[in-house]
């Protein structure tokens, strides 16, 4: 048995099973062991599911033992806290939602389950998934496993940290305005959105319903292609879904750049960009043109708006979707309140943090008689704009080239006060979940001894092309064996 299960890729341990070197028991109590050690640090779960982790693992070794298994068999793994899982507490990160248990599980966590795949746990995120810093967890914030005084970035930072931190071999997060690529750059680990509608939101628990993607966080990017693997394909339970069959995304992935179009949208490298995440995101495109990739500069005028548009449009929907949080159906209730709308108001005073509340507020306002046209409206426009030139674009480039976040993973409290501040760690990431098209974040260096990520973004339904260039460019360097100090 290898010494150090902890940071293992999904291929290694799928190997090491297959061939019965260790067991998916054994798996199982190392990474159980390891979060034992290090969790106390990093505060990367909200729940731990030790005996259903035990369990599926004795389960996983019944079906490796018939030599039926798949990649993701007996591989131990996080959820995001707002994924609806069967029989465990599901609090998206809200005191609302405090000891709430669904009775399903979501349309990704079947298919993982399908594959007997081992959960691990729940992980912490922003409430509600609102935030890019994992620090409005109304339970606890987490810690960037690279440096414990920084953020992981959010709001899917719990995964994040967790595979940075040998806590679980890959997670799943999800990806509303870079919730998966952000805390993906500031934790070196590999985070991918996939197109709108490639992998079904049934069981997901809404922030913003036309740009929330459940997304893989993994060591690497062919790790990356063998969970989307299981987690691309339509279904009916989701109206959004794409029908249609899927690729084989391991298939292509060693093909090569040679040929590949990159574009280097000029907007996402200018003002707002830290000068030394500007010069190692530069470096990374340099090492695709070495290995034979056409590299050009475009523009995507629209790019200056999308943040602005962003935040209109999702606070609106997410004002819309978390009015179903009445204390009456389910979830936190205070019925100390002499009538109804009194209870309702203590309920949601109570249920929700700062964050959410500003944020129902901003899309009350922008959805209200008199300012739907001057704000709504006109985001809407936006996102249409933003869209076109994506498509204009993508007939001249195969991908499109940027940084994942305009800096490195900021000091914890830095940016509590400053909410504007804190939503300009989306600039660079938010374009992609405006136009729907993919985009995934690979590790591509350092600056000031904390990771750096390249962003690639490509046409919908691109995913293939994303993965063997991310791919390319991993095989030509090392940065994604890099492991924090913990």
């Amino acid at each position: 048995m290898p010494d150090d299960l902890q940071n293992l890729s999904i291929g290694e341990c799928q190997r090491l099973l297959e061939r019965r070197e260790v067991s998916s028991l054994e798996l199982t109590h190392a990474y159980l062991s390891a979060i034992e050690r290090v969790e106390p640090g990093v505060q990367a779960f909200i729940n731990l599911t030790h005996d259903l982790a035990l369990e599926q693992a004795r389960k996983a070794d019944v079906r490796l033992a018939t030599g039926e298994a798949s990649p993701l068999t007996g591989v131990p793994m996080q959820v995001k806290d707002l994924l609806s899982t069967r029989g465990v507490p599901t609090t998206c990160g809200s005191r609302m939602l405090e000891g709430f248990v669904p009775p399903y599980d979501a349309a990704v966590v079947e298919r993982l389950y399908e594959q007997d795949a081992v959960l691990l746990g729940k992980g912490n995120m922003d409430e509600f998934a609102m935030g890019s810093s994992t620090e409005n967890s109304a339970f606890h914030p987490t810690y960037n496993p690279w440096d414990l005084d920084r953020v992981p970035g959010g709001s899917s930072g719990g995964g994040a940290a967790a595979v940075a931190a040998g806590e679980c071999v890959y997670a799943l997060g999800s990806d509303t305005g870079g919730s998966v690529r952000q805390p993906a750059a500031m934790c070196g680990v590999v985070g991918l959105k996939p197109t709108y509608g490639l992998v079904s939101r049934w069981g997901l628990v809404a922030y913003a319903s036309s740009l929330d993607q459940v997304g893989p966080l993994t060591r690497d990017v062919s790790d990356c292609a063998t969970v989307l693997n299981v987690l691309a394909g339509h279904d009916s339970r989701d109206s959004t879904s794409i029908p249609g069959e899927r690729p084989d995304y391991q298939r292509g992935l060693t093909d090569g750049v040679r040929g590949l179009r990159v574009g280097m949208p000029r907007e996402y490298f200018e003002e707002g960009v830290d000068p030394e995440v500007r010069r190692v995101v530069t470096e990374a495109v340099g090492v695709l043109e070495g290995l034979g990739a056409l590299v050009e500069e475009v523009s995507l005028p629209s790019t200056t708006y999308a943040l602005a548009a962003y935040y209109i449009i999702a606070p609106s929907e997410c004002s819309a979707n978390l009015a179903r949080y009445d204390g009456v159906k389910y979830g936190l209730s205070v019925p100390e309140a002499g009538d109804g709308a009194s209870a309702m108001e203590a309920t949601r005073s109570a249920g929700f943090g700062a964050e959410v509340k500003r944020r129902i507020m901003l899309g009350t306002y922008a959805l209200s008689a008199g300012y739907y046209d001057a704000f709504y409206l006109k985001a809407l426009k936006v996102r249409t704009l933003l869209r076109r030139e994506c498509e204009e674009a993508f007939r001249r480039f195969d991908v499109l080239v940027s940084p994942t976040s305009p800096t490195v993973a900021f000091p914890l409290g830095s940016r509590m006060a400053d909410p504007v501040q804190m939503y300009q760690a989306d600039v660079c990431t938010v374009p992609a979940n405006i136009a729907g098209i993919p985009a995934i974040s690979v590790p591509c260096g350092f600056s000031d001894g904390l990771p750096v990520g390249l962003q690639l973004m490509g046409p919908a339904m691109a995913e293939a092309t994303l993965l063997r260039t991310g791919y390319a460019y991993e095989q030509a360097t090392d940065w994604h064996t890099k492991r924090p100090p913990l």
